[in-house]
């Protein structure tokens, strides 16, 4: 059950704290509106965010690879059962498999599993 005292809460107390003024409600809008105009959204594709790995895989889908990864206690395998198309094979063989092993797994690793459809 809530109280509705008219009696103001004593300063100091968690009651104080959590009583919200109008001043104190416009303080917060504003200064959420502000953070709000000030960061921008990353909605670019392209985004420096990506990682060189990522950038390799999602190209390889992008040409209709069909390769798929196995990741089973840690260790990543890749499993193709459908043929890629010329342009993906190409690409694989020229970008993919000319990586260091542990470069190689991290593109491997974006790929999807075999898990999912």
């Amino acid at each position: 059950m809530t109280s509705r005292s008219v009696v103001p809460p004593e300063s100091g107390t968690d009651d104080a704290r959590s009583a919200d003024t109008r001043d104190a409600e416009k303080d917060r809008r504003r200064r959420l509106e502000n953070v709000r105009s000030t960061v921008r959204p990353e909605t670019d594709g392209d985004s420096n965010t990506e990682t060189p790995s990522l950038k390799l895989a999602k190209e390889y889908l992008s040409l209709g690879g069909r390769r798929r990864s196995k990741i089973d206690d840690n260790i990543t395998e890749v499993r193709q059962w459908d043929r890629d198309p010329p342009e993906a094979e190409r690409f694989w063989t020229e970008r993919v498999e000319t990586l260091s092993k542990h470069d190689r797994k991290q593109v491997e690793d974006f790929l999807p599993t075999i898990n999912t459809p």
